[in-house]
């Protein structure tokens, strides 16, 4: 996953010595949670245990908070969108096919984190534009920051059009499923797995990233606010702010291809393990 790209090191002393976390094990600490939460996800058919999906709350706002530190350091912000683009792309092909060779009733394959990602970044671009927009009094820059602003919503038209034509009687139902599945090539703010909320976690994590208090409160808000809407145990996503208050600002060592490839290869291997004893 494009989470982890920060060139960031800072000088020795800058962050007391409990500060013991940098990028890379913030990430292999999330990649281990979700590991869990997918085990659950796979084989809750088969009884697997509650623990293991409530241990992968955290996971989001970890990979989110990552994500806002490699979207600032990054070289090429849009070789970044570009390479979480085709990600998202290459995770919806994958799941579809996986699912129409190897059917498995028990399991609906809706992850692609990549595509949040994705959105998150175009509205830290946004973001970047729109500052920079307001700061230099440049309208030109703030119309293009605006758009950059529409993109997800007008990405959502595709799967507005498939719902509209799932009237029809007279379209078979694998047409239909494969129009919905071209539409999910186009990331948008209403389908992105975990959703609205989401993003706009990761939008803040990026606004005050200089700010560690000030993106735990978000972290916490968000939480309170999930707890007090839905109930259940995403409210223990709260538990990612100790990860974060723990990170140095060092980058580690670089895993960016473990990430991409460990993402959508763990699912794989967990969804067929699960169809081979379903």
């Amino acid at each position: 996953m494009e989470i982890a790209n920060s060139n960031a090191l800072t000088h020795p002393g800058e962050f007391p010595k409990w500060k013991i976390l940098n990028s890379t094990t913030i990430k292999l600490t999330a990649a281990m949670l979700m590991f869990m939460d997918h085990i659950h996800q796979m084989f809750v058919s088969f009884g697997a245990p509650l623990w293991l999906t409530m241990a992968g709350r955290p996971v989001f706002p970890l990979f989110l908070f990552a994500s806002a530190e490699s979207f600032y350091y990054t070289h090429s912000k849009k070789l970044y969108l570009k390479r979480l683009l085709f990600a998202s792309w290459g995770m919806t092909i994958f799941t579809f096919i996986l699912q129409n060779v190897v059917p498995n009733e028990s399991v609906v394959l809706m992850n692609n984190a990549f595509s949040t990602f994705f959105v998150t970044g175009l509205y830290m671009q946004f973001w970047d534009w729109f500052a920079e927009g307001i700061q230099k009094k440049n309208s030109r820059q703030i119309i293009k920051s605006l758009f950059c602003c529409l993109i997800p919503f007008l990405c959502a038209l595709p799967i507005f059009l498939v719902a509209l034509l799932s009237a029809d009687e007279r379209i078979p139902f694998f047409v239909i499923r494969l129009l919905a599945t071209i539409s999910f090539l186009f990331p948008n703010i209403f389908l992105v797995e975990g959703g609205f909320a989401f993003v706009l976690l990761g939008v803040l994590f990026y606004i005050f990233r200089k700010h560690r208090g000030l993106q735990i409160a978000a972290l916490l808000l968000l939480s309170a606010a999930t707890y007090m809407v839905s109930g259940g145990f995403q409210w223990m996503m709260c538990l990612s702010a100790i990860p974060m208050a723990l990170y140095n600002g060092e980058r580690g060592a670089s895993m960016k291809k473990f990430f991409y490839l460990f993402y959508p290869a763990h699912i794989g291997i967990l969804y067929l393990i699960s169809s081979a004893f379903a």
